[in-house]
């Protein structure tokens, strides 16, 4: 045996360890500077006047969301004929999903197609567009939420971009570019190829639009009382707001997008200055659902493993 084959096990746990590192300096480093954010923003609001019980909701409310979209994503390979199960899926979701904290945002899409490709067996292809579907469909849900909730006077557009990605999203579209991607790659498998158009992960994903947007809404509530008649047009610029910072690259979250976009989808004079304090505040609550969340399923593993 060579000497690089014997060193490989080793520069291999090396590297883990140093991806592991990294994740975790760039997640700590993530939720010292949210904190450092709720610090200065709560200082013009009193601690006495939140309502903790609305944040303690608004914590698991977020974190239950991160939960089912790992199931969707699960639902999604599955429709792409690989046997996995949601236990497997939400495992690997809420791990990976912490490594889009790492510069460049792009390396919590790597870690799910290094995994579906790894311990599912299943062709890079495949693992590619599961991921690439997930999002499609993740913004398509966006787009409908935000538009039945409160259509703004952008919504033919919005309409148009929902039609046009719900169009892309179609087998009779999506089976030729899968069997093109496994020419390319040689591979001997028989390529899959998606037997139904994805409606039930569409509807799954809608639900986890609307879970994230009552993790805001709650966390809104702690800090002033919400009516029914600013609901839907909360809901809505949420909604809008989220997914320009998904979309949109640059910093982790769409740090910045989200802020401006929320502010300027809704009327200066509402809530007055309890919306920053408001978004600073979720975005503390929403990192800490992924942190938990990861947290919970690595232990899951390892007693799985064990």
């Amino acid at each position: 045996m060579t000497l690089l084959a014997r060193l490989k096990p080793y520069v291999k746990l090396l590297l883990q360890w140093l991806i592991l590192s990294g994740v975790l300096f760039f997640l700590g480093r993530t939720l010292f500077r949210h904190w450092q954010d709720v610090a200065q923003a709560v200082t013009q609001q009193s601690l006495a006047a939140i309502h903790w019980g609305y944040l303690g909701a608004a914590l698991g409310v977020t974190a239950i969301a991160h939960l089912w979209l790992g199931a969707m994503w699960g639902l999604i390979l599955r429709q792409l004929q690989q046997s996995v199960s949601l236990t497997w899926a939400i495992r690997v979701y809420l791990i990976t999903n912490l490594a889009k904290y790492l510069p460049g945002n792009v390396w919590h899409f790597y870690g799910r197609v290094k995994a579906t490709t790894a311990e599912q067996g299943a062709t890079g292809a495949i693992a590619t567009l599961s991921v690439i579907l997930e999002s499609l469909l993740m913004a398509a849900a966006a787009l409908g939420v935000a538009i039945l909730s409160f259509p703004s006077d952008h919504w033919p557009l919005q309409g148009l971009a929902l039609v046009l990605i719900l169009l892309a999203v179609q087998p009779r579209w999506l089976n030729p570019l899968i069997r093109l991607a496994s020419r390319l790659k040689k591979t001997r498998q028989a390529p899959k190829k998606l037997l139904v158009y994805p409606l039930l992960p569409l509807a799954g994903e809608g639900i986890y639009i609307v879970l994230r947007a009552g993790g805001f809404l709650l966390t809104l509530a702690a800090l002033n009382a919400l009516t029914l008649q600013q609901l839907p047009q909360l809901t809505s610029a949420f909604t809008l707001a989220w997914l320009l910072g998904f979309v949109l690259p640059g910093a982790p979250g769409g740090v910045g997008v989200f802020e401006g976009t929320l502010i300027a989808l809704l009327p200066p004079d509402w809530i007055a200055g309890e919306l920053l304090v408001a978004i600073a505040l979720y975005r503390l609550i929403s990192t800490l659902a992924e942190a938990i969340g990861a947290g919970g399923a690595w232990l899951n593993g390892r007693r799985f493993m064990s």
